[in-house]
């Protein structure tokens, strides 16, 4: 593996890249002359402290990915529910998490007590975002970053940004940059993390004395289970449940935004209702109502603060069900 001492002991390589053919350490990156680059270096350097030729060195060899534009354009949640589903509701990715279950049963146990993060939510995430490490993908995140930062208009200052984290993080951690494969995205290992959240929400859970993701799933489940409890997961309390509604304007008490609940007793009086007539649901409990489409129909759920928590890691509703429910079913098994 290479490590800091090597890169900064080649760095001064980078400099001739362009100049002359220098094969061994220089290689075409796509995105040098895109009228962005410059700012995105500039930024890099101010923000982690790098060097002008630690941002190029990292960049030697960056590919352009057209296909992931593509991707983004199209991505799984513009299905419906009844589709969406189907992707992560399959009976051999629940197989798959039982044996997970059981074989880090201490672990997913150990980080419910210490977090507060029930197991069934972070095997939930663990499944629908990588099969629990069967597919991890297999994109060079770097490439796959800089596509998007430099080509995909939407949100290109984001993935700008998590290109530089990504940089940062591959010097600090000695990781060849090259070397990081993820999704489409640019997320990275068994839960997914974007670059800049490895710092911020990575936990050694292993207490190996390295943060690593892509390779271990139990430090995967501390840091799944301190970003959530970060994000305001509430110990102890319910995610949501299945409802009712008999009225005629669904609109009127869809949530349009979940960061911003109502009081049950108001949504009680519009005709919505949980399903299973023992669940009592408080007047004064903050919820929204979120709707799904299955092949019948409609259908409702009565969600908490902790539904919405989910959606910090992927803003979907969809996602945030699929975890649940997914995470649910192996849980009971």
């Amino acid at each position: 593996m290479l490590n800091i001492h090597f890169y900064n002991k080649i760095k001064r390589f980078s400099l001739l890249c362009g100049a002359f053919s220098i094969t061994s350490f220089c290689q075409a990156n796509d995105f040098y002359n895109h009228p962005s680059y410059n700012s995105f270096k500039q930024k890099t350097m101010q923000t982690y402290g790098l060097t002008a030729q630690q941002v190029d060195w990292s960049m030697n060899g960056s590919k352009n990915l057209p296909n992931i534009i593509n991707i983004m354009n199209r991505p799984g949640e513009s299905k419906p529910w009844y589709e969406y589903k189907t992707n992560f509701m399959a009976e051999g990715t629940i197989q798959r998490g039982i044996r997970f279950k059981n074989q880090y049963a201490d672990t997913l146990n150990r980080a419910e007590q210490q977090f507060g993060v029930p197991q069934s939510i972070i095997l939930g995430i663990l499944g629908v975002e990588t099969g629990f490490g069967a597919n991890k993908g297999n994109f060079i995140t770097r490439d796959a970053l800089a596509t998007l930062g430099f080509g995909y208009e939407r949100r290109a200052q984001y993935f700008q940004d998590e290109l530089s984290a990504l940089i940062a993080w591959s010097y600090k951690d000695d990781v060849p940059t090259q070397s990081v494969v993820g999704s489409y995205a640019g997320a990275i290992g068994y839960p997914q993390f974007m670059p800049s959240n490895i710092p911020k929400f990575g936990v050694d859970y292993d207490g190996n004395g390295h943060i690593d993701l892509r390779n271990s799933a139990v430090d995967a489940i501390g840091s799944i289970a301190n970003y959530l409890a970060q994000h305001g997961w509430q110990r102890n309390q319910p995610i949501g449940f299945a409802a009712r509604y008999t009225g005629n304007n669904p609109e009127s008490v869809i949530a349009k935004n979940l960061e911003q609940p109502t009081p049950y007793g108001i949504l009680k009086n519009q005709n919505i209702s949980p399903i299973n007539p023992i669940v009592k649901i408080d007047d004064l409990d903050m919820v929204n109502i979120i709707q799904l489409q299955e092949r019948y129909g409609a259908i409702y759920y009565i969600t908490y603060p902790n539904f919405q928590v989910i959606t910090t890691y992927n803003k979907s509703r969809m996602y945030a069900t699929a975890v649940w429910q997914l995470g649910t079913e192996i849980a009971s098994r």
